[in-house]
C-alpha cells in the first residue's frame, strides 16, 4: 500500500471513530462492562455497595458516555440516563447532578484501570488486519515528566517499585 493510500484508509479509520463514538450512548457501555468478557472482572473489583440510583455499573457506563460526547456535562449524561430510563419503562430519576456526581466520586480507581485495561486487551485481539500498521500492531508510548516535591515522605517512597497509573 503506498503511502498516500495509507494516509487515506488512516483518515477514514479516524472519520469512523468520530461517527460511531457520536453515536455511542451509556446504555451501550452499560451492555458492554457488564457482558460476558467484562463482567467476571467487573464483579471481582466491584466495592461493596448499596442499591442507589446510580449503583457503580451504571456510574461508570455514564461517565464513559459522558466524556465521548461533544457536551460533557454532567448535567447531559443526567439528561441521557433520565431518556435511557424512560425508554425502558423505569421510573426517571432526579434531573439534579449531585447525586451523579457522588457515585462518580466513590468509583474505585482500581475498578477503571483494570477495566480499561481489559477493553484494550479485548480490542487488540479483535483488530482487523486493516487496521494494522504493515501486519503489525502499533504501541504507543508517552515521554511525560512528572516532578515531585524533594520531601522526606517522597524520599521515603520506593517508586521504583511501585506501578503508576497509566
Amino acid at each position: 500500500m503506498s503511502h498516500r493510500n495509507a494516509e487515506f484508509v488512516s483518515q477514514q479509520q479516524v472519520r469512523e471513530i468520530r461517527r460511531r463514538a457520536k453515536q455511542v450512548d451509556s446504555l451501550d457501555f452499560f451492555n458492554l462492562i457488564t457482558g460476558p468478557e467484562l463482567l467476571e472482572t467487573l464483579e471481582a473489583l466491584l466495592p461493596e455497595y448499596r442499591e442507589r440510583k446510580f449503583p457503580p455499573t451504571v456510574t461508570l457506563a455514564m461517565f464513559l458516555g459522558q466524556v465521548l460526547r461533544a457536551d460533557s456535562s454532567c448535567q447531559n449524561a443526567v439528561n441521557e440516563a433520565i431518556i435511557n430510563q424512560l425508554l425502558q419503562g423505569a421510573e426517571a430519576v432526579s434531573a439534579n447532578t449531585g447525586g451523579y456526581c457522588q457515585a462518580r466520586q466513590r468509583l474505585p480507581i482500581d475498578l477503571v484501570r483494570e477495566l480499561a485495561r481489559r477493553c484494550g486487551v479485548m480490542m487488540n485481539n479483535h483488530t482487523s488486519q486493516g487496521w494494522l500498521w504493515r501486519g503489525r500492531h502499533v504501541k504507543l508510548t508517552d515521554g511525560t515528566t512528572t516532578l515531585m516535591p524533594d520531601t522526606e515522605q517522597n524520599q521515603a517512597r520506593d517508586f521504583q517499585n511501585k506501578p503508576f497509573l497509566c
